[in-house]
């Protein structure tokens, strides 16, 4: 059994019943076509599954992050594009290290100050075996929080520039 150094957090369950009503980009959402390849969802952090009624919305995890703490992003505040189930779902399996760790895939994680500055960043493309690529993502990890003033890391797909998942110092 692999042991899970970083817990990954999905969209906390009252911001996506907030998300559902009305996004960050101050649209509501409509439910999206299922995608045969499976849209990566950030409630439940896995992928999409035939008949699943998915809605595509926008999300900006480091405002909401920000109000919560009374934190100021600035200029590094984005809203992007995230898949969410349209109706509440059971939330993400804590066994999953790495969720979206497709192989050949990169991903940028930026790592963000307490303060919701931008702290640096690694571009990681995903080594093709799974296992190497869990080790990949963990590795990338263990650089950010070697940094003291880094305070959580938000992984990012490179192809669509979409918010995958946040992961807070341990």
């Amino acid at each position: 059994m692999t042991t899970v150094r970083y817990q990954a957090s999905a969209i906390a369950p009252l911001v996506l019943d907030a998300l559902r009503a009305r996004d960050d980009a101050g649209a509501v959402p409509r439910p999206h076509p299922h995608d045969a390849n499976g849209s990566p969802l950030r409630c439940c952090l896995r992928r999409g599954r035939a008949g699943e009624r998915v809605s595509l919305l926008s999300y900006a995890p480091l405002r909401r992050w920000a109000a919560e703490k009374g934190a100021d992003p600035g200029a590094y505040d984005e809203v992007g594009p995230v898949f969410v189930h349209t109706d509440p779902c059971e939330g993400p399996d804590p066994a999953i290290a790495h969720p979206f760790a497709e192989t050949g895939a990169l991903r940028v994680l930026r790592r963000y100050s307490g303060e919701g500055w931008i702290a640096g960043g690694e571009l990681v493309r995903l080594p093709q075996d799974p296992g190497r690529a869990t080790a990949a993502v963990d590795g990338a990890l263990d650089t950010a929080f070697a940094d003291p003033q880094v305070a959580r890391v938000h992984i990012r797909a490179v192809e669509y520039g979409c918010f995958l998942y946040e992961v807070r110092r341990p």
